[in-house]
């Protein structure tokens, strides 16, 4: 079980950093809205481990093994996203950081006036704008709780779903 996690989970962190990396290559920002769609990469990669892990077992693996299994490849493959990420944006200096940040006021600023339109839409605005990430460290947490959360979501009923 922890083999498979092991396997799926790292190979998964590591397919995550390789989209930043082809962002990067490509001209596009690799911190915006596109690094999102790697957020997919571990529940999928905990669905597949769990697939794999009940093709080892001729009765299922039973609930906590499915379960746990999905768990684990996803916790590993947002750790090894995470400090991959971390260890970018630390070599790529804050030259990077300042040109996501630039881009990403110019998208809020163009939405404003739908935040506008809804009830405590300035606040949301606010906060969204204080919560940017602003730091290598920042990023590497905020791509650590996404793809938990993402993976945790789908992990867990995944498990259920294929413990027998």
């Amino acid at each position: 079980m922890v083999r498979t996690a092991a396997l799926c989970g790292v190979l998964t962190g590591a397919l995550c950093f390789l989209w930043v990396l082809f962002l990067y290559k490509t001209g596009n920002n690799p911190y915006g809205p596109k690094r999102t769609l790697s957020d997919f990469f571990p529940p999928i990669a905990a669905i597949l481990s769990q697939v794999w892990l009940r093709r080892q077992y001729a009765q299922g693996p039973g609930l906590a093994r499915a379960v746990g299994v999905g768990l684990l490849t996803t916790l590993l493959a947002a750790a090894v996203a995470a400090t991959a990420l971390y260890l970018f944006a630390q070599a790529a200096g804050p030259g990077l950081i300042e040109q996501h940040l630039a881009e990403a006021h110019k998208m809020l600023a163009a939405a404003k006036p739908l935040y506008a339109k809804e009830a405590n839409g300035l606040k949301q605005y606010e906060a969204t704008l204080r919560n940017l990430a602003h730091t290598p460290e920042g990023f590497g947490q905020d791509e650590f709780l996404k793809k938990l959360l993402l993976g945790t979501i789908v992990g867990i009923p995944g498990g259920i779903f294929l413990r027998k």
